[in-house]
């Protein structure tokens, strides 16, 4: 399971951007953030990078950051 969805709506960020920048099309970004498939270990990476976050951040809760 990823926050991808939760982090892009807390950063008023559109998935479609997101597929932009990463050079993948909207419905993969889409099921990224449905959970309906999950990103490589290198797409979290990137995902992380360009939205200027921790990878942990895509994976857990902030509150369980420590």
């Amino acid at each position: 399971m990823n926050r991808i969805k939760e982090v892009l709506k807390d950063k008023g960020i559109s998935q479609i951007w997101l597929a932009e920048k990463m050079d993948k099309s909207y419905p993969t970004i889409n099921e990224y953030a449905r959970n309906k498939r999950q990103p490589s270990l290198e797409d979290l990476y990137k995902i992380a990078r360009i939205l200027k976050i921790e990878v942990a951040e895509l994976l857990v809760k902030n509150d369980d950051i420590k």
